[in-house]
């Protein structure tokens, strides 16, 4: 073998395991032999080898893109290893590199660790009067730029989250030791059991339950960093509650709600990644709304069910049936809530012909960046939204 070849395959792989990738020994030597073996014309060659290779999962799709553009910028070093395994020549590559989503976990992965002969720094006393927790700067850090240990850290404090207390009364009776309302038929049957010497009153209250909550998540290349960590949401929300629907979609409509099931979260994401053939794709939010009103409504938005719609609203082909299927949605659920990761930014309006259409038909619309977004969220559900979750204060802003 010429070259470095094997070392710096050796050196990629560990870099991405490093970032969270599942990359083992056996992928290494199908890498090598790969490039050995492979007629490859340019860069966009080596990058789709290696990612047939390397990636298992959508999700790793962009820790891949970033930690490919971080080790094989060194100048000509791609070129140079293809010159000493085929005599095309490579085409010349000039794009551009930017900062992108999972940058950091990627960048952590190339640091190089401390040595353990290095004689420790001078420790310093210092005080944390005026400083903040970790956990606290956690909650405020936005999802698509935390690295791997905070995305592993925000998995534990998301299985930590107080779950709304969100019962509603139904019109259903349940037995009760005291109250205001007599429950006839058990105070004669009691009765009758001791001869009708004596009576002992029964008594009933109201049922209380806990409305079936669904979720729609958008998995478009657009939103994947935030609907991966929504669904870790939904994930601890299913373990604890029994009536959890999640359903995700970009080109068509999954339902992902016996995936989501499983007992570990990065096993019940893996699962719901592989249902789903259309994630970090493109998005169709009229068709896939129209699917679930047509296919799924009637199934589990019954007994006041509470929608949360996970999507940025961008929708490419727009027409008149966005409005009409966000209307029917409406009218079928309790209560319906739109999750937009794009209010985020202080300057959103709602200017998007999509938003616009979507907004007169939802009940409350907030934010799902960060941690501290997820908490409010649950305290919404517990109460009544407050007033700056009206979508009619953000369509005012757009006129």
């Amino acid at each position: 073998m010429s070259g470095k070849l094997a070392e710096n395959v050796a050196y990629f792989a560990r870099a991405l395991r490093a970032a969270g990738l599942p990359v083992g020994p056996g992928a290494v030597v199908e890498a090598i032999a790969a490039l050995e073996g492979g007629a490859l014309g340019g860069r966009d060659d080596v990058y789709w080898a290696l990612h047939a290779i390397f990636v298992k999962k959508h999700e790793d799709s962009p820790v891949y893109d970033q930690a490919f553009r971080l080790f094989w910028r060194r100048r000509n070093l791609i070129e140079k290893i293809m010159a000493q395994m085929s005599p095309v020549s490579p085409r010349a590559d000039s794009q551009p590199e930017k900062a992108e989503a999972g940058a950091l976990r990627v960048a952590e992965a190339f640091a190089p660790p401390p040595r353990e002969d290095e004689p420790p720094k001078e420790l310093t006393e210092l005080t944390a009067r005026l400083t903040v927790s970790d956990r606290e700067m956690l909650k405020s850090r936005d999802f698509a730029q935390m690295s791997a240990a905070e995305i592993a850290r925000a998995k534990q404090l998301i299985a930590e989250l107080r779950l709304p207390d969100d019962s509603i009364v139904t019109r259903r009776f349940r037995p009760a030791h005291r109250g205001a309302r007599i429950d006839p038929r058990r105070t004669f049957r009691q009765s009758l059991r001791g001869g009708g010497a004596s009576i002992d009153l029964a008594f009933r209250e109201r049922r209380e339950v806990h409305p079936p909550i669904v979720a729609l998540v958008d998995i478009s290349g657009s939103m994947a960093e935030y609907s991966r960590i929504f669904l870790h949401f939904l994930h601890a929300l299913t373990e604890k509650r029994r009536r959890v629907h999640s359903f995700v979609f970009g080109t068509r409509l999954t339902n992902v709600t016996r995936m989501l099931r499983a007992r570990d979260p990065d096993d019940a994401l893996a699962l719901a990644g592989k249902a789903a053939p259309d994630w970090e794709g493109g998005t169709r939010i009229a068709t896939a709304l129209h699917e679930f009103n047509r296919i799924w409504s009637r199934r589990v938005l019954a007994g006041g069910a509470i929608v949360l719609l996970f999507t940025d609203g961008l929708e490419r082909h727009l027409d008149d049936s966005l409005g009409f299927e966000m209307d029917r949605l409406h009218r079928s659920c309790r209560q319906l809530v739109w999750l937009n990761p794009l209010l985020r930014y202080d300057a959103f309006a709602a200017r998007a012909s999509g938003i616009r259409a979507m907004l007169p038909h939802v009940d409350s619309f907030r934010p799902i960046h960060n941690l501290a977004a997820m908490a409010d969220l649950c305290a919404a559900l517990s109460l009544d939204a407050g007033r700056e979750s009206d979508p009619r204060l953000w369509l005012k802003k757009a006129g």
